[in-house]
């Protein structure tokens, strides 16, 4: 990875602070914040951070070399740019930027369903490229998206973990609802934020109008402000395994359910002929009072971890939560909203500079365990 712009920042909380100061309320509490009492991304945290290493020493640490495989494919470090829907909100052409930055960085990058531009546009970035599915109302107009990334992406991933809408009370309280609208309790509050407006929401203006659902057909197109159309919404209360076993046969390339914290249901996955699981509340988003993701790993590792590749999503702020979540089975994890801190304070050189930090952090975090490749870093190393 060759060094970008560093922005003052020195660590995803830097990211994150300038983020802060620079997204209006309601788009800034869309990023960071959780469901209900927000006790699930709490817990996230608390997760890693109960979690402490053992070194070695006199190892010669002169030469660390991070890289290893995520599902079959080389990759320069234990990391993938997880699914993230809004990016084309907090940035002016959000989702390309992100998935240019992987394309920097080497690393996989996850293209979500629910982003503002075509796949295929941003396929146009290059890099090694995932594909994130919900299920629309319209079961078919889902399978046609998904035969779509089928020509431009190698994996496919279906997102599990919100088979309801979450309780996101918050934008009720902030006046970012869905669909977007101005109103008395945000407009202020975002011509306060001028750089933003102007930035992101003017350039759209300006370059075609405000951004839409852009993976689906046009007739069901509906821009942010506008609420969706019959069979655009999504719906995934009524999946089933067999609707994962129909995925398997349509999907020629790799297949990866996330979402699951149960042994059982990994190994229900293994059977049909999935390559990987993430185990992953979704960022505590989703249901507050689910585990810790990082808690949940240590028994799907044990169920599966011989048959298919376990990644980890969740959470991950530092390039130690990277390595400790190695040391516990995973392959790698998903990062995102660590992306998106980046993302919003500098667009796609800030979203370099997220991952080139979690890289540095990863690799001196290797250093100081004495560990000089991903070899070496297991559960020896856990106190």
């Amino acid at each position: 990875m060759g060094a970008g712009p560093d922005f003052g920042c020195y660590n995803i909380a830097d990211l994150r602070e300038k983020a802060r100061r620079r997204l209006p309320l309601g788009v800034w509490e869309y990023l960071e914040r959780g469901v209900e009492d927000e006790a699930g991304m709490a817990r996230n945290r608390a997760g890693f951070e109960r979690i402490t290493f053992r070194p070695r020493v006199l190892r010669d640490v002169s030469s660390i070399d991070p890289s290893t495989e995520i599902l079959g494919e080389k990759a320069p470090f234990p990391l993938a740019v997880a699914p993230t829907g809004a990016a084309g909100i907090m940035a002016y052409g959000g989702d390309y930027a992100l998935a240019k930055a992987a394309a920097r960085a080497g690393v996989p990058f996850t293209i979500s369903s629910a982003s503002t531009m075509d796949l295929e546009e941003i396929c146009e970035a290059g890099g090694r490229l995932w594909f994130q599915l919900y299920f629309w109302q319209d079961r078919d107009l889902s399978l046609d998206v998904v035969k779509r990334a089928a020509a431009l992406c190698d994996t496919l991933l279906l997102t599990l973990d919100i088979p309801v809408v979450p309780n996101r009370e918050y934008l009720h309280r902030n006046g970012f609802g869905t669909p977007f609208r101005l109103n008395t309790a945000n407009t202020l509050d975002v011509v306060r934020h001028p750089r933003w407006l102007m930035g992101v929401m003017g350039r759209y203006a300006l370059r075609g109008g405000v951004p839409s659902q852009a993976n689906l057909p046009d007739r069901l197109r509906n821009k942010v402000t506008e609420s969706a159309k019959p069979g655009a919404l999504f719906k995934q209360d009524n999946l089933v395994w067999d609707d994962v076993a129909r995925l398997r046969e349509l999907w020629p390339g790799k297949l990866v359910l996330k979402g699951i914290l149960r042994p059982e249901d990994a190994e229900q996955a293994a059977k049909l002929g999935c390559d990987g699981v993430v185990v992953s509340n979704h960022g505590g988003r989703s249901l507050d009072a689910s585990c810790a993701s990082i808690d949940a790993l240590p028994d799907v590792v044990s169920a599966v971890g011989s048959k298919v590749a376990v990644l980890l999503d969740s959470g991950v702020r530092r390039g130690s939560d990277v390595v400790k979540a190695v040391a516990m089975g995973a392959q790698g994890v998903l990062a995102g909203r660590a992306l998106l801190y980046g993302l919003s304070a500098g667009g796609e050189d800030g979203a370099f500079r997220a991952l080139e930090l979690l890289r540095q952090e990863t690799v001196r975090t290797m250093a100081m365990l004495g560990a000089r490749n991903i070899g070496e870093v297991d559960r020896s190393l856990l106190s």
